[in-house]
């Protein structure tokens, strides 16, 4: 299964700016994210999704990596070297999205 562009599933042009990406994941986060839409396994689907691309888009390395070699710079498993960035949904740059649905940094096991 191939994956979509990153930019088309946020809704974005190649050219955007660090908040607009941000802007764009927020509503996207908001819109599918699972404690809204218990049982609905489209939307969880499309939260992970936009979650992945965030992920990718919002650090100017991978960003970058993804700009020039698409998703085999970013997946893992591209050329057998599992030189690939992956997917941490431990990064700090989420940590500012989680703390605006949760209120606080306990999501992710810190202090308040």
């Amino acid at each position: 299964m191939s994956k979509r562009d990153y930019y088309e599933v946020l809704g974005i042009s190649k050219s955007a700016s660090e908040s607009e990406i941000k802007k764009a994941y927020r509503k996207l986060a908001m819109q599918y994210h699972p404690d809204r839409n218990q049982g609905d396994a489209e939307s969880e689907k499309k939260f992970k999704e936009a979650s992945e691309a965030y992920a990718i888009l919002q650090d100017a390395e991978k960003r970058s990596a993804y700009d020039q070699f698409g998703h085999a710079a970013v997946d893992g498993s591209a050329g057998g070297q599992g030189g690939g960035f992956g997917f941490d949904f431990s990064s700090s740059a989420f940590q500012d999205i989680f703390d605006d649905f949760f209120g606080d940094s306990s999501f992710f096991g810190g202090g308040g």
